[in-house]
């Protein structure tokens, strides 16, 4: 059971050092808070609010990842090399596109709130 719930402590200091030394994790926790605030201005329904925590959260995970990627590579080869480079690269272009997605998903969410709100005016 120790181990068990040393993992959870692991975990989450993973997740504080994210957040705290990771520039890009820390927009994208900006981000995130902009989003929520949004969803509750708008009153966002159960499917919509499952579909921006899936996002939200697969951005975070997938920046978690990247930084793994990077600080594991970086430890390995402090030198440059083409192939540290080149899955340097694809981990940050991963994240990339899970945010293209993101933002794909967002605008399917809000626009129509947002249209309804300018259509009022």
């Amino acid at each position: 059971m120790r181990k068990f719930l040393l993992s959870f402590k692991y975990a989450g200091e993973g997740i504080c050092s994210l957040f705290r030394h990771e520039r890009n994790a820390q927009i994208h926790l900006v981000a995130a808070v902009c989003v929520i605030t949004a969803g509750c201005l708008f009153d966002l329904c159960a499917w919509e609010w499952c579909a921006v925590v899936m996002c939200i959260g697969g951005v975070f995970m997938a920046e978690g990842f990247n930084t793994a990627v990077e600080k594991l590579c970086d430890k390995v080869s402090p030198q440059q090399d083409p192939l540290i480079k080149t899955a340097k690269d694809i981990a940050a272009g991963a994240v990339l596109l899970f945010v293209f997605s993101s933002i794909a998903v967002g605008l399917i969410v809000f626009l129509p709130y947002i249209f309804s709100l300018f259509s009022r005016l």
